[in-house]
């Protein structure tokens, strides 16, 4: 069965040209123009990407990414921003709203290809691992769930992608160059790029509570997990 992609803009133009690469690569694509379509369509749909532009008409796109990761049943959802509003500040609360990554206008189709590919592809390498406890911490890789004393916690994608990451480098220190390009899988990083993984840690940090030390920072260099203690 294809994966779905939901497509959310308010340019005809741009959704049509979205579509059209997306669908060369096999996805199966439905679409939206503003926010209230946008989140009925998710609810209904169960799409496995939600490509997302900010500037909506209605409910805008930083509400509709809040109100996703919010629900437990879509929590999980790849959504890739893509939108004209560049500056730092916007790409920084798009992430902390819970995108994946984030994409500005105008943009290359390829480059939004291949970031989608992998996302998607992380997604269902995941869904071939076991279980493996570290603590009070359970990550459960074939069903992409992560557990805090038997408490579940609702990880993005990237979010879990970025534990497994620190995980399997098994207490090596990953910089911030490595971890972008094992979890976005782009290499070349520039600055506002390398923001995003401080942000994902931060979150991820948030979310894993008591669990939280095991992701250490080592000053100047990048992060590295903890298992002893």
């Amino acid at each position: 069965m294809a994966l779905k992609a939901l497509i959310v803009d308010d340019e005809q133009a741009i959704v049509n040209l979205v579509r059209h690469h997306l669908e060369k690569e096999g996805l199966s694509c439905i679409e939206a123009f503003e926010g209230e379509t946008a989140l009925q369509l998710a609810r209904t749909e169960r799409p496995d990407l939600i490509v997302l532009d900010l500037m909506l008409p209605g409910i805008d796109g930083l509400e509709i990414c809040r109100l996703l990761r919010r629900d437990r049943t879509l929590a999980n959802v790849a959504i890739i921003m893509l939108t004209a509003k560049a500056e730092e500040v916007d790409r920084v609360v798009g992430l902390e709203m819970g995108a994946d990554d984030y994409l500005v206008k105008p943009f290359s189709p390829r480059e939004l290809v291949a970031r989608i590919k992998a996302v998607l592809r992380r997604g269902r390498d995941a869904q071939t691992g076991g279980i493996r406890r570290i603590g009070t911490l359970e990550i459960d890789e074939a069903k992409h769930q992560v557990r805090v004393a038997a408490g579940l916690i609702d990880l993005t994608v990237k979010e879990f992608d970025l534990l497994r990451a620190l995980v399997q480098a098994n207490g090596r220190v990953l910089n911030r160059e490595q971890i972008l390009e094992m979890v976005w899988g782009y290499a070349n990083a520039v600055e506002i790029e390398s923001r995003t993984v401080d942000v994902h840690i931060r979150r991820l940090r948030e979310k894993l509570k008591d669990e939280s030390h095991r992701i250490v920072t080592v000053k100047g260099v990048g992060y590295r997990f903890e298992e002893e203690g």
